[in-house]
């Protein structure tokens, strides 16, 4: 096997080449690839693990001497290509995971005991990006431990709870810290330490309601004719429309199968990813004619089973929540709504309130919505001002 950097890059740019990729992108690919082969001429141009190592940690643009995020990007994905080959004999032309790798505690009595809470979350069926939040929390925690000077479970107290989530102040906001409590509680549970369960409830921290104000008629009015127009991809059409006419979270718009869409019956049925609960939707004419053309015209083959997929390659499923805010936004902007910042939390909210706005049953606006609690969905009404008015009681005549 050829493992000079030019060998290893012809393979490199024959695998983009044969997976679609686009030709700015392999002509990206190839302007690294010879600045690598720079790197490695005093190695007599030989790839090693090593040098691409050293090759990834290069950020620092040359030019201005600040870090370089596309650098960053750009020298890291071409690494992981090379030693993809020189490890397997593969291109592994995958998607690299996002999330940063968790930092395990060096006591052994913790590594342990975040070990057990892992295996507890995986028989508990839990979701990988619950266990990722909740391992990540109880993770921060035992090194926040060890670097008070604590290496013993039983010696932890109180205050160091306390002080673990002062710590988090620095980087969470405030309006957030109720996130991280709720996720902290059940490592804390696993554990049976009532005395600091009782430390964390010292916290106080209150989750904020804060209700979106609906969209204008005017500006679903444009979005709609966008879509309709085809201003914009079939795609960014349908998910922008059916995120707009059902309030479907970001996490089951990735998710969504092709099997999971009727199409003579005109529904969408899933399992949600957030309750594990089935849901079955009616898909409005426009939207299920969009997701026609999509998966007749636009959609790239691929053997990934989910709808939605990425237009550049490597074609695979949207990853996350912010992909789905990207496409959103694009499609608000190509309608000329460039003063509204949305998302799928704000058009879920817009879902719901518009339901509420002509009447509709709270419990069937549950039921749109996905909610597995009817209390859940009673945040919505305090948009319904017309409603909220009438229940004002009149003033008796002695305070006047």
């Amino acid at each position: 096997m050829d493992t000079t950097v030019a060998g290893i890059g012809e393979v490199v740019v024959a695998a983009l080449e044969d997976a679609g990729y686009m030709q700015s992108t392999i002509v990206q690919y190839g302007k690294s690839i010879r600045w690598l082969g720079v790197l490695a001429a005093e190695r007599d141009g030989i790839y090693s693990c090593e040098l691409g190592a050293k090759f990834a940690s290069m950020t620092t643009s040359p030019r201005t001497g600040a870090y370089s995020s596309a650098r960053h990007f750009d020298y890291g994905r071409l690494v992981w290509l090379f030693d993809s080959f020189v490890l397997t004999g593969a291109v592994d032309l995958s998607m690299r995971p996002r999330r940063r790798r968790r930092q395990a505690p060096f006591c052994a009595e913790f590594a342990a005991l975040l070990g057990l809470w892992d295996q507890e979350m995986i028989q508990r069926g839990l979701a990988r990006s619950t266990r990722n939040c909740f391992g990540g929390l109880a993770g921060e925690y035992l090194l926040y431990l060890e670097a008070e000077g604590i290496c013993s479970w039983p010696d932890a107290d109180g205050a160091s709870v306390l002080g673990f989530l002062q710590s988090l102040r620095n980087r969470w906001a405030e309006s957030s810290m109720w996130s991280a409590v709720s996720s902290f509680r059940p490592f804390l549970k696993f554990t049976a330490r009532t005395d600091l369960l009782d430390a964390l409830a010292l916290a106080r921290s209150r989750r904020h309601h804060d209700i979106l104000p609906m969209l204008d008629p005017g500006v679903e009015r444009k979005v709609v004719d966008a879509c309709r127009q085809g201003l914009v991809s079939a795609r960014d059409a349908a998910i922008t429309l059916l995120s707009m006419a059902t309030g479907l979270r970001a996490c089951d718009t990735c998710n969504l199968r092709l099997t999971d869409i009727n199409w003579r019956g005109s529904t969408l049925g899933l399992v949600q990813q957030k309750t594990g609960n089935p849901l079955t939707l009616p898909l409005p004419p426009l939207v299920l004619s969009l997701l026609a053309d999509y998966v007749l015209k636009e959609r790239p083959a691929s053997q990934a089973q989910e709808v939605f997929l990425r237009l550049k390659a490597p074609h695979h499923a949207l990853a996350d929540h912010a992909a789905i805010y990207v496409i959103i936004t694009k499609v608000f902007r190509s309608a000329g709504v460039g003063d509204v910042k949305v998302g799928t939390r704000a058009l879920r909210y817009n879902a719901a309130s518009s339901l509420l706005h002509v009447g509709t049953a709270l419990p069937t606006i549950a039921a749109v919505l996905g909610h597995a609690d009817l209390d859940s969905t009673k945040v919505y009404l305090s948009m319904d001002t017309e409603r909220l008015q009438a229940c004002i009681l009149p003033l008796p005549k002695e305070a006047l």
